[in-house]
């Protein structure tokens, strides 16, 4: 009789955690600018959402709040490891990075950010044709942000890197610091919509395996499992590649981009960690030029 008390109890006990667990309200914060707003974020945090609310019958609700802080990519990262105002954010992976931060190991991008086409002055595009060959492109002078994992896999290639603040890049290319300014496939056109003077180049790419992960706190468990385990679910459902294809930030982007007719070049990035690699056979994590 004592014993079957008492495994009632335990019982009672784990319901009541089981509850708790799954009632409590995560809070989600991430870095959201007002002096310099980037539309190209409206689609991590409806990824981010999406993810959350696929997972709230096994994790119970969130509040997602955004911070309006003014810091460079650095000092939000530095911020959440220190666990300081924020709970996550999204960045192009690198061993250094995760060895600081919780990755989420899902290319929440499929990889967009590795494929690369330049943003050029409307002049300059007879320095860039068809003919131009990887060993061209490197003697030409092109412009990264400080502490962008692409400056250190380009410098890693060999090519001339012209580093600036990620928010400055652009008057940089126009007063002629560096004559070209790659940029992944979703973003030039957005970055240069008032900017008459500055075109997509026509003709080239640049292409290195490079995964974007939401990263967290290492010691936030919880958010890691729960993200986790929210983008399984929208990968094994189809849900993410519907996302992918159809959100306006990535929509039609491959067409826009002529991808099919520009000449790639494949370059390594020494910065993936093995658990990144690994993730680099699973095609549907991916984008698929063809």
């Amino acid at each position: 009789m004592v014993l079957s008390n008492i495994r009632q109890l335990l019982i009672t006990m784990a319901l009541i955690s089981n509850f708790s667990f799954a009632t409590e309200i995560d809070l989600v914060r991430y870095v959201e600018s007002k002096k310099y707003p980037d539309v190209k974020q409206s689609y991590f945090v409806d990824l981010l959402t999406l993810a959350l609310e696929v997972s709230k019958p096994r994790y119970g609700d969130y509040k997602l709040q955004p911070v309006n802080i003014e810091m460079a990519q650095a000092r939000t990262s530095m911020m959440l490891q220190r666990e300081e105002y924020i709970d996550l954010t999204w960045r192009m992976t690198s061993q250094t990075l995760e060895n600081k931060l919780q990755a989420i190991y899902f290319p929440i991008l499929k990889g967009l950010m590795g494929y690369r086409i330049f943003i050029i002055p409307k002049d300059k595009q007879h320095l860039f044709n068809k003919k131009t060959s990887l060993a061209d492109l490197k003697k030409i002078d092109l412009g990264q942000g400080h502490n962008w994992a692409d400056s250190d896999i380009l410098l890693a290639n060999n090519f001339q890197v012209v580093k600036g603040n990620d928010v400055s890049l652009i008057k940089m290319l126009k007063k002629g610091r560096f004559r070209y300014f790659p940029r992944a496939l979703h973003e030039p056109w957005l970055e240069i919509a008032d900017n008459e003077d500055l075109t997509v180049e026509k003709y080239l790419m640049l292409q290195y395996p490079a995964p974007t992960f939401f990263f967290v706190n290492k010691h936030n468990e919880r958010l890691q499992q729960r993200l986790s385990f929210g983008l399984t679910q929208l990968l094994e459902s189809g849900q993410f590649e519907h996302f992918f294809l159809n959100h306006r930030i990535t929509a039609g982007i491959l067409s826009k981009a002529n991808v099919n007719n520009r000449t790639s070049f494949s370059l390594h990035n020494p910065l993936l960690s093995e658990e990144s690699k690994e993730l680099l056979t699973d095609e549907r994590l991916w984008i698929k030029l063809k």
